[in-house]
């Protein structure tokens, strides 16, 4: 799964299709996502010393990741998700249309001086 925390989306299906928002929660393990503002969901609690009122909760729940695309950042539009690695090691997730840096996903490797290792 290739989306991140904070990146900023496009809903393809569902209710809330063609909006445009962030994600705040990726569960690597469901495969799902949470979005501010979609899949908004009424929650009845009872009182209690936690919730000292009661009464309904608006809860984001988490929708599958293969419901939204990112955005790129330089172009502004949605599109698929490559990695690159640069020469000196580092590897990147690309925009798949215009080839810009989205994000870094591992820093560059470290040159091992093979004189100095016994």
């Amino acid at each position: 799964m290739r989306v991140n925390k904070n990146d900023l989306v496009v809903v393809l299906t569902g209710p809330s299709r063609g909006k445009r928002t962030k994600v705040m929660k990726v569960d690597h393990e469901a495969g799902k996502v949470t979005l501010e503002g979609v899949a908004i969901v009424k929650k009845h609690v009872r009182k209690s010393r936690r919730n000292p009122r009661g009464g309904q909760l608006s809860l984001e729940m988490a929708i599958p990741a293969s419901n939204v695309q990112v955005i790129c950042p330089k172009c502004d539009k949605p599109t698929r998700i490559g990695a690159r690695i640069d020469e000196d090691g580092a590897k990147y997730r690309v925009c798949k249309k215009c080839k810009a840096d989205i994000s870094q996903i591992s820093p560059k490797k470290k040159k091992i001086n093979k004189s100095t290792v016994k």
